[in-house]
Parts: C-alpha cells; sequence; structure tokens
C-alpha cells in the first residue's frame, strides 16, 4: 500500500528529541530519512535513559524507519557530503543552535541555492532571529519560557516540570505541520521550497490556550492548581475509599446534571446558579466537597462504572504498567511488539495519528550506529578506497 509521504526524502541532522522526533513521524508516513551522526558516538540520545547492551531503547522507538549514516560535519568531506545529500532531498532537518550549519557552509541560502525545492526545517530554542537566537535551549527551558512550568504544581510550591521534555515534542509535531504546509505549496505553487523556524518556547506558548488574552483582558495572571482546572468547573482529580483517585470532568452543562443526580444531589443540579460554567466556577469549592464526598464511599472501580454509565467523562490516572496491560490500547495497535538487535523482545509505542487509507507503518527497525553509510555513500558515487581513506580519518 502506497503510503502518504512515500518518495518524499528527508536528510536528518538533528539530535536527541526535537529534531528526531519529526523525523520519526515522517519516516512512519512513508518518507525515505537518512540520518546523519557523529562517527564513534552517535546521536547522544543513543546513551539516555536505561540501555540494553549500551543502548536505549529509546533508540528502538526513536529512530525506527531511518537509516544511519555517519559524517565528521565539521570536515570539508563531510559538508560536501551534506551537500550531495541536500541536492537530492526534499527535507532537511536540524536542531543545532542558530548559526551553526552557517559557520560549516551548510546554512539555508548555501543550501537553497543549491536545490531551490528543499523544505528546510529548523528547530532551536528560541528561533533563528530575535536578542535570544544565540542562547543554548532545552525543552525544560522552552517550557518554562512558554509559561507551562509556572502552571505545573500546587500552588505555593516550587513549580514541578511535566515528567517527559514535552517542550520538544511539541515543537517537532510543529516542525511536521510546517514542513507538510511547505511541501504541499511547493508542489502547488511551482517548486519552491522554504525554511521552517521553530522555537522551543513559541511551541509550548502554542499552546497556552486563554492565558495571554486573560492577562491583557483583566490583568490575570493565571496561578498553579494541582489538579484542578481554574475557570472550568467541575474538573478535579478525586479520591475513592480505596486511595485511588478517579479524574472526573463534569464541567458540561448537561454532564454535570448527569452527574450530580448520580451522586444524589439533586439541589445541585436543580440549581440555577449552577446550571452553567460561570456559576459553577463561583462555587467550584462547594461542588469539588460534595463530588470529594460521594467518591470517598466507593471504590475507584465502582466509582468509574457508575459514571461511565451515566456518559460522564472520567477515568483514573494510568502508570506505564497500566499502559501495558490495558486491553483498548492493544485493541487500537498502540502498543507494539518489536525486537532490539540481539532478539530482546521489547514493545514500543504504537503510530499516530491513525489514517483510514493510508496508515504509517513500523518496516525497518532502528538502525546500528552507521549501518547504512557505505550503501549512501557508494550511491552518491565515492568509492571504496575513498571511504576506506575517510574511515581512517574519523570523518565517517
Amino acid at each position: 500500500m502506497t503510503k502518504p509521504l512515500e518518495g518524499v526524502r528527508v536528510l536528518e541532522m538533528g539530535q536527541l528529541i526535537a529534531g528526531p522526533f519529526a523525523g520519526k513521524m515522517l519516516a512512519e508516513f512513508g518518507a525515505h530519512v537518512i540520518k546523519i551522526e557523529p562517527p564513534g558516538t552517535g546521536d547522544p540520545l543513543r546513551k539516555w535513559r536505561l540501555l540494553h547492551e549500551g543502548t536505549s531503547v529509546w533508540w528502538a522507538a526513536q529512530s525506527r524507519n531511518k537509516e544511519s549514516v555517519t559524517l565528521d560535519l565539521r570536515s570539508p568531506e563531510g559538508q560536501d557530503v551534506v551537500r550531495q545529500l541536500a541536492a537530492q532531498s526534499d527535507v532537511l532537518i536540524e536542531n543545532f543552535r542558530p548559526g551553526t550549519l552557517e559557520k560549516w557552509g551548510l546554512g539555508w541560502d548555501e543550501l537553497h541555492a543549491i536545490n531551490p525545492g528543499l523544505v528546510m526545517l529548523r528547530v532551536s530554542g528560541y528561533g533563528q532571529t530575535g536578542p535570544y537566537r544565540d542562547r543554548p535551549g532545552f525543552g525544560v527551558i522552552g517550557e518554562a519560557m512558554g509559561g507551562l512550568r509556572h502552571l505545573s504544581g500546587e500552588t505555593g510550591r516550587t513549580p514541578v516540570r511535566v515528567g517527559i521534555s514535552i517542550g520538544d515534542s511539541l515543537s517537532a509535531l510543529h516542525g511536521v505541520i510546517g514542513i507538510l504546509l511547505a511541501l504541499r505549496h511547493r508542489d502547488q505553487n511551482g517548486g519552491a521550497g522554504q525554511m521552517i523556524d521553530v522555537a522551543l518556547y513559541e511551541s509550548v506558548f502554542n499552546m497556552m490556550e486563554s492565558l495571554l488574552p486573560e492577562y491583557s483582558a483583566f490583568g490575570a495572571v493565571r496561578q498553579p492548581a494541582g489538579s484542578s482546572l481554574p475557570g472550568i468547573a467541575p474538573s478535579n482529580a478525586y479520591r475513592c475509599s480505596d486511595g485511588k483517585y478517579a479524574l472526573i470532568a463534569g464541567n458540561g452543562d448537561s454532564i454535570f446534571r448527569r452527574l450530580m443526580e448520580l451522586i444524589g444531589r439533586q439541589d445541585l443540579a436543580d440549581d440555577p446558579a449552577l446550571a452553567q460554567n460561570d456559576g459553577r466556577v463561583k462555587n467550584v469549592e462547594r461542588l469539588d466537597a460534595a463530588i470529594a464526598d460521594w467518591t470517598s464511599r466507593h471504590t475507584l472501580n465502582d466509582v468509574l462504572a457508575s459514571l461511565n454509565d451515566a456518559r460522564i467523562p472520567a477515568g483514573k490516572i494510568y502508570d506505564v504498567a497500566d499502559i501495558a496491560s490495558d486491553p483498548h490500547y492493544r485493541a487500537r495497535d498502540m502498543i507494539l511488539d518489536a525486537l532490539l538487535p540481539d532478539g530482546t523482545p521489547v514493545q514500543l509505542p504504537g503510530i499516530v495519528p491513525k489514517l483510514s487509507a493510508t496508515p504509517g507503518a513500523v518496516n525497518t527497525s532502528a538502525p546500528t550506529l552507521g549501518q547504512h553509510t557505505d550503501e549512501v555513500l557508494d550511491n552518491l558515487g565515492i568509492d571504496t578506497a575513498t571511504r576506506n581513506a575517510w574511515r581512517a580519518r574519523g570523518i565517517i
């Protein structure tokens, strides 16, 4: 079956998460992705988190469907290979600090001159312009500057980070959107590519919903609120009799009424002051107390069963063991069985989004370091003797 990005050639020059996650998504939907890695060490992600036989199991998820080519980008020979690959590519992905590629003679102007149809995704902490462009920036810094970290945690306590590098992944998703838009424009309007400038902090800020309009209109600075959802009620985590928590979102008008009837509070269901969200927000502590009183008298499973029967959005807080054993994840192919290079079984996340006619797929496992170097360079006409000389000098 033809995949939606079949025939699209991608050169991935990024490391860690923000650039490579974008490359992963493109590869899952059919793009041919060649990943450039430093000789000897490779992408630092190979050594992040928990390792198996010296390589991160994260690598198996992040780099599936890609080809690995080792190349010293600081060398003239390595830079020339990049130019040759860029000339044949539709997309180039990089997430170095702004100015790094220009220092190597591989900036947008140089590569666009070689290949006018090239689409170039550049992900960085603060973007390619502006007074902060030269600052180093990781996902956690983008999360803080974008406004997310200020809202995380409990009131009056140290703001906490989300347990993953969400700023990097959000930037990658915005990058993929940009790539698809640029490819569409190129193919519909005469073949010209363009540069996509994605900043980590802007990708986070784009998710901040009403944060800025509320500040500009009312001077309101939203504060962390723990498990609740400020300004939308009722929506919180409620402790059950077995010590577990139920997440209950009873904030729709009709949903709220059904919730109050379920917990035996017809008085609250019939109160006209609570019929809409603004009235409920003014009485949120009263509503949370009523719901918590009900959940405290029932186990989590009983609470969720009752809420589900009443068509009230609710759920439990999943850890990874819950995820791995959940039949719904399996039914929707969100847990895929795979093998590490030595044959060890491993489970990997499934593919999102799900397309009905041209779904994504995992066709090849994550490559070993430099697995495709000789093949790719041979296709460029670089002979064996030259490759051996380069290998001896550490260029590949």
